[in-house]
């Protein structure tokens, strides 16, 4: 049997390691609630991650379009980056599935003599991650542009305050 044969058997149990290992990274609380509520409009970071680490595991196995690969891990990543954790945190959640696919196939790629096909699937997540990481780079890019761009309107309105021909020194604008 082949890798992928056993990927695509495993996929369920694989998911489910996979995702638990993601939501693990959460805190305490955050992790438990993510884990428990299904809702998608109660918890709609868990139903996102739920949905799209299914999309990146049908990417691995059948190397779906590379627009589909974005999308999906611009999802997630737009996620993580606005939460509190480090570059390295917030990508790195593509490696848990060399851990998922190990802990859930280690006998059978031992007896089957599969390492050179794990070796290719474990390059393909290598790959994987670096297209996140890309994405995350443009998400917080895209933050801290929206950040700048707050900045500088609230800048202009004090400015303009201050300024205009209305508003004397010492005196408040009845329009406040």
């Amino acid at each position: 049997m082949s890798l992928a044969d056993l990927l695509k058997q495993k996929q369920s149990a694989i998911l489910e390691r996979w995702l638990n290992l993601i939501l693990d990274t959460y805190p305490g609380d955050a992790s438990v609630f993510l884990k428990k509520q299904k809702n998608r409009f109660a918890n709609p970071v868990g139903y996102t991650l739920t949905r799209e680490v299914d999309v990146l595991f049908q990417v691995l196995l059948a190397e779906i379009d590379s627009e589909t690969l974005s999308t999906s891990l611009d999802n997630i990543i737009r996620i993580r980056s606005v939460q509190e954790f480090s570059p390295s945190q917030a990508v790195g959640f593509i490696f848990f599935l060399k851990r998922a696919i190990r802990e859930e196939l280690d006998g059978e790629i031992l007896e089957d003599a599969l390492s050179g096909e794990l070796l290719e699937i474990e390059s393909r997540i290598d790959r994987l991650a670096l297209t996140a990481f890309d994405s995350y780079m443009k998400c917080r890019e895209r933050l801290h542009k929206a950040r700048s761009n707050e900045l500088k309107r609230k800048t202009n309105i004090i400015i303009s305050r201050f300024t205009s021909p209305d508003s004397q020194p010492g005196q408040e604008n009845e329009a406040e």
